[in-house]
């Protein structure tokens, strides 16, 4: 690409074994993240470079998946905990059970109804919270066993990630859900995001390319450079071009909306992990690094 590669600098989050998961920008301006193995809520301001942390009630809670709510609070799931989260950016904190025992829930998004919709990965559900705490489940039509993860809106209907049934599934707020089978061998997708275009792209992991699918539900694939690099999370950057994390890689990679990979690049700590990659509004990329317990600040060029 034009300019050369794109400048990432690592920042250490401050508590050992963080595993930091999800991340999005708050009301703040500042990233905030989910500490998946030190049970904590982080918060990196970008201006000053400097980490708050907010312990979770419950130690082993597993916090994964995050958004910013309608209400200006972030809303995060707890995996092992089996609860809904929510928190300010002064650091207060609530809980909700989710219903189900043991539903596992992981990815989340805010809906276009202004409840916040999250995935029951292992009770193979969809769940809705108001403002106010109140959940609603959501299982039919949903194949048993597909694990649902990631979350993405588009045109007044959600669309959601099935890891290990190789579809992706649409709900409609209602409730109404239908699926499509992802072409080709077992895909594993992951994580989602919508493009200001209308499609929505998601991760397939095992496939080790990006797919896009239409509002029709018609499907494109789009491999990547590096074999087996285990992608986990894409977003969209400046000028409408995708990012996207490769676990395995140990690489950020860089596409345009018609599939044509443009880098592949190193992350500057050994076997980082990388999971979740956001745009933020100051116009840099950050993306969790799972196992250096870091955030990686990325410069698009």
């Amino acid at each position: 690409m034009a300019g050369g590669p794109p400048r990432i600098v690592a920042h250490k989050i401050p508590s050992k074994g963080s595993q930091p998961y999800i991340c999005v920008e708050g009301p703040d301006a500042c990233l905030w993240f989910c500490e998946s193995g030190a049970s904590k809520i982080g918060s990196f301001d970008p201006t000053t470079q400097t980490f708050r942390e907010f312990d979770l009630p419950s130690p082993g809670s597993m916090p994964i998946g995050m958004t910013l709510g309608g209400d200006g609070h972030l809303w995060f799931a707890q995996k092992a905990g089996n609860r809904i989260g929510r928190i300010s950016t002064a650091g207060a904190i609530a809980q909700f059970d989710v219903p189900t025992p043991k539903a596992g829930p992981d990815g989340m998004i805010l809906g276009p109804d202004g409840n916040v919709w999250f995935s029951e990965t292992d009770a193979g559900k969809i769940g809705r919270i108001t403002p106010g705490g109140v959940i609603t489940e959501f299982s039919d039509g949903i194949t048993p066993g597909a694990k649902p993860l990631s979350i993405a809106v588009r045109h007044g209907e959600l669309w959601f990630s099935e890891a290990a049934g190789s579809r992706i599934g649409r709900i409609t707020p209602d409730g109404r859900v239908r699926e499509y089978p992802i072409p080709g061998p077992d895909a594993q997708p992951r994580a989602m995001v919508t493009h200001p275009d209308g499609s929505i792209w998601f991760v397939k992991t095992s496939g080790n390319s990006l797919g896009r699918i239409d509002a029709e539900g018609g499907m494109l694939d789009f491999p990547v450079l590096t074999p087996d690099s285990s992608l986990r999370g894409v977003t969209v950057g400046p000028g409408g071009e995708l990012w996207f994390t490769a676990n395995a890689a140990n690489k950020i990679g860089h596409m345009t909306s018609t599939g044509e990979v443009l880098g592949e690049y190193d992350l500057p700590v050994p076997g980082a992990g990388a999971r979740c990659i956001a745009m933020h509004s100051n116009g840099r990329l950050y993306a969790t690094l799972f196992d250096a317990g870091a955030i990686a600040e990325i410069w698009p060029v």
